[in-house]
């Protein structure tokens, strides 16, 4: 099995060993079950490879055809000739370094690897948290990969929340429609995906992917088969952004002959709630490979580009220049905000190196280290692939934080790669990255932590031109989207409105639902570097919200579901160090959600929350300020407006500390 890296504190619990070399007339099935034993995958090593996982009682996944199919070799996993067993238990810590749902994190499963004649291994794992495998390779030279089998049948009834896809070459920004498994045949469907029926909800997605392209899935009318962007031989800029693939080649990858494959991961809960701390991909994922890492400092981001740079009660006129993102400087200094982003419009589209005439670079610069602030620089990813070293050069010569890399709509081999470039060439100059217009994280935060997050997802900013960011979706993608990793959805709208009020301005945005709804947003999505998407001067206008944005930290040391039905509701508490910090979120229909404090330590806290004001129905912006004395005995109501919230801040009185 793969060894973990001695950095990593590990706690082997009697961990269980046994290799058994095969006769030649071996059982075909073998089975494997997690530590809990309700999940138990069976592979079937007869006529081909399958891969079949039962959850409790019932049969959630159906034997589904597992493989590689590589060229002038034939398919792996086809008449497969079993030579060597291995199994083992593992239960270990991982500490990650930006601790993104809890500062530990519990690596246990049992593991099963399966060498085959041909020179090719199948690794499973089983968690009590869901299902893993990938496939391993020790073949001379290069590889040519056509195709991959994977996927997962199902019964044709069960639930399919469809992110849909037009094409591979996508933003990978979904809205989750509900359709029957059988429904998606002939579809292309995102990942991650999720599929609910037989008494569980089940998560699709990958971790582990490096120089292989992305997955995707296509509806058949027996499940769901994995897809993959084949390798782009040719493509054409249509300007510095948009870069269609022209030609592809007849397969998928071409890669090292010895090597691990990326892992295809069935996150599996009875309840939705524990898809929300299920952390597999993130243990999938490659160790770190960054040695120095002082310098990662996750936090929150003033961000311009959703407010569009517009200012008001400040004495001089707003714009992309000097003066406004000074303002912004100072607005990030003086409410602990650890960074401003500056979107796109700082330079000549095309030309990293030609900053605007009307921005002093150095003198932002300068002026943000004095403040404290880092600025983090938007790029368009066609124009840093082309000037990647001067640019990065000047980025670091200047003093800038970190990278927004934008718009490669792109998961083909390549641009793969070129994510892991960016994040080594980013890294050896200490440079954050946030990856916007992205495919979903698939491990590399962990690998190269100077990564802190990805886009993929549809977020605040589509209410710029859309009437389709609902409170439903809302509380639909931390379920889905969020289960693969840290989603930058760039919450904080102040100007609220409810959907039949709600209109979609570029100019001057609002969102749907309540404030408290978005305030709530900051404890329930996950991300280590966390937009402010409206403007400074919004904020100073509304400051019990903005005095509560900025207690919310970004990293986390535990968390804790309370309440959770996808689609319909969330509510999370989360702790770091003695506070505890609680959200919750409604779709369109207004609840009331039992708070029980049992989680809390002993002796009193102060609980500072902010709730859907008496109005909040009617006026989405109604956001009421409350305060209490409470204990871990302490029993509350959350109640939430139709598209509402309900958040709090618990700190230990100053004499229970």
């Amino acid at each position: 099995m793969k060894q973990l890296p001695l950095s990593l504190t590990r706690r082997l619990a009697g961990a269980l060993f046994l290799i058994a070399p095969l006769a030649g007339h071996a059982a075909p099935t073998l089975e494997l079950s997690s530590p809990d034993r309700q999940l138990r995958v069976t592979i079937d090593t007869g006529e081909q490879l399958t891969l079949a996982v039962q959850h409790r009682d019932t049969q959630l996944v159906l034997p589904t055809p597992i493989g590689l199919k590589l060229s002038g070799i034939g398919t792996l996993g086809d008449h497969p000739r079993l030579t060597k067993q291995q199994r083992v238990s593992i239960d270990a810590t991982v500490r990650p370094l930006v601790a993104q749902k809890s500062r530990q994190v519990r690596d246990h499963y049992n593991a099963l690897r399966l060498d085959f004649a041909g020179g090719y291994t199948l690794e499973v794992r089983a968690y009590d948290e869901g299902i893993a495998y990938r496939f391993r390779t020790e073949l001379p030279g290069q590889v040519t990969v056509e195709d991959e089998l994977a996927g997962v049948h199902m019964r044709p009834q069960d639930t399919l929340y469809w992110p849909q896809e037009k094409s591979m070459q996508s933003h990978n920004e979904h809205y989750y429609q509900q359709l029957a498994v059988s429904e998606a045949a002939g579809k292309l469907v995102g990942v991650p995906a999720l599929v609910r029926g037989g008494g569980a909800h089940l998560v699709l997605t990958e971790s582990g992917l490096r120089d292989y392209p992305g997955m995707y899935l296509h509806g058949e009318a027996d499940g769901l088969r994995a897809v993959f962007p084949k390798v782009a031989l040719a493509d054409t800029a249509r300007d510095d952004r948009n870069v269609p693939v022209t030609q592809e080649a007849p397969y998928i990858a071409r890669t090292a002959g010895t090597r691990a494959y990326p892992w295809r991961i069935l996150g599996i809960a009875a309840d939705a709630g524990g898809l929300l701390l299920n952390q597999m991909p993130y243990l999938l994922a490659d160790p770190q490979e960054l040695k120095q890492t002082e310098w990662i400092k996750p936090g929150k981001v003033a961000w311009d580009w959703y407010n569009g740079n517009k200012l008001y009660n400040v004495p001089f006129k707003s714009g992309l220049d000097t003066r406004t993102y000074r303002h912004y400087i100072d607005f990030a200094a003086e409410n602990g905000l650890e960074y401003i982003i500056m979107d796109e419009g700082w330079y000549e589209l095309g030309n990293l190196l030609a900053v605007k005439p009307e921005i002093d670079m150095p003198a932002l610069m300068a002026h943000a280290k004095e403040r404290g602030v880092g600025i983090i620089l938007w790029v368009s990813w066609k124009t840093l692939d082309t000037q990647m070293t001067p640019a990065l050069d000047q980025f670091a010569r200047w003093g800038a934080a970190g990278i927004k890399v934008d718009f490669m709509q792109r998961a083909d081999q390549w641009m793969v790669n070129y994510y892991e470039r960016v994040a080594r060439e980013a890294a050896a100059r200490k440079l954050l990255v946030d990856f916007h217009g992205s495919f979903k994280p698939s491990g590399l935060q962990r690998t190269w932590p100077n990564v802190l997050t990805f886009e993929g997802v549809k977020g605040l900013e589509n209410n710029k031109w859309s009437d389709k960011q609902t409170p439903e979706h809302d509380v639909t993608l931390p379920f889905i989207r969020m289960f693969a990793g840290p989603v930058d959805y760039t919450p904080g709208a102040m100007s609220n409105a409810h959907r039949k009020d709600f209109v979609a301005s570029f100019d001057r945005p609002m969102s749907q639902g309540t404030r408290a709804h978005q305030l709530a947003m900051y404890v329930i999505y996950e991300s280590p570097l966390q937009m402010l998407a409206d403007s400074p001067s919004q904020y100073r206008a509304n400051p019990s919200s903005l005095a509560f944005i900025r207690q919310v930290p970004v990293e986390w040391d535990e968390s804790r579901v309370l309440h959770a039905d996808l689609g319909r509701y969330v509510a999370m508490a989360r702790r770091r160090g003695d506070t505890w910090y609680v959200g919750a979120m409604t779709g369109s229909d207004g609840r009331e959600l039992a708070l029980d404090l049992s989680f809390l330590g002993e002796g009193s806290y102060q609980m500072s929350s902010m709730e859907d004001g008496p109005n909040a129905a009617v006026f989405a912006t109604d956001v009421q300020p409350g305060s209490a004395s409470v204990t871990r005995d302490s029993r509350l109501t959350m109640r939430l407006a139709p598209g509402g919230g309900w958040t709090a801040i618990i700190r230990p009185t100053k004499q229970s500390q």
